[in-house]
């Protein structure tokens, strides 16, 4: 049996890079219709190469298979502000992980939405030495709580982390919810991005099934 876990944050007008007005509605139109404004990485979304210059990536362009696959869980709830997450951080997955497949990272920091200082200035972040590593492996999907893999304040940090991963064309999710509520250390995870032209990146929607997953066979099929 499977089971879908939705790893998306709810979009709201509290949310930085939000906001929406009435456009029609059906006292006066017949159809209500909202005329709505994101930041390309508003909530959960997804990061395309051009956001930081890091090759000719957008996220128009991005392969579906760069959007979904195999994820292993780990968990790091607890973590402490502005903490770098390292290799050492990932047990005993830093040996057995295989090349190719997705990793969340689970902090629970989603659970910060509602104070959107500490959401975003006191994440915590990928080191330098674990975004090598996950070029090493050959990461498809990166996938964290944060709205950011590295620190959102420090611009050297910010620019190194990201072009680590995005120039070997590992797909970065940010801004990530729910990770708690996943049971398995393997699921299989998808992100589906807005197919926007050119876009540095874009708002996605984010799941995962739970039940028996394999690189050989995509779970709902």
């Amino acid at each position: 049996m499977k089971h879908l876990i939705d790893l998306t944050l709810t979009m709201r007008p509290s949310m930085r890079g939000v906001s929406w007005e009435q456009a029609k509605s059906t006292e006066i139109d017949g159809w209500n219709t909202r005329n709505l404004h994101l930041y390309s990485h508003a909530g959960t979304h997804m990061d395309a190469q051009t956001h930081f210059a890091a090759g000719p990536g957008t996220i128009d362009h991005t392969p579906l298979e760069r959007c979904m696959g195999v994820a292993w869980v780990v968990h790091l709830a607890g973590i402490a502000d502005r903490a770098l997450i390292t290799i050492d951080d990932l047990g005993a997955l830093a040996e057995t992980f295989p090349a190719g497949d997705c990793l969340l990272l689970r902090t629970d920091w989603s659970k910060h939405i509602d104070d959107p200082q500490r959401y975003r200035d006191r994440l915590p972040r990928i080191s330098e030495d674990l975004a090598r590593w996950c070029v090493e492996k050959q990461v498809n999907v990166l996938g964290v709580e944060p709205p950011s893999v590295a620190d959102v304040n420090h611009k050297q940090e910010l620019t190194l982390i990201h072009k680590i991963l995005l120039e070997a064309n590992i797909t970065i999710v940010e801004g990530l919810t729910n990770l708690d509520q996943l049971t398995q250390e393997k699921v299989f995870f998808i992100a589906a991005p807005l197919k926007i032209e050119g876009g540095d990146g874009a708002p996605c929607r984010a799941f995962a099934i739970m039940g028996k997953t394999t690189n050989a066979q995509i779970p709902f099929l």
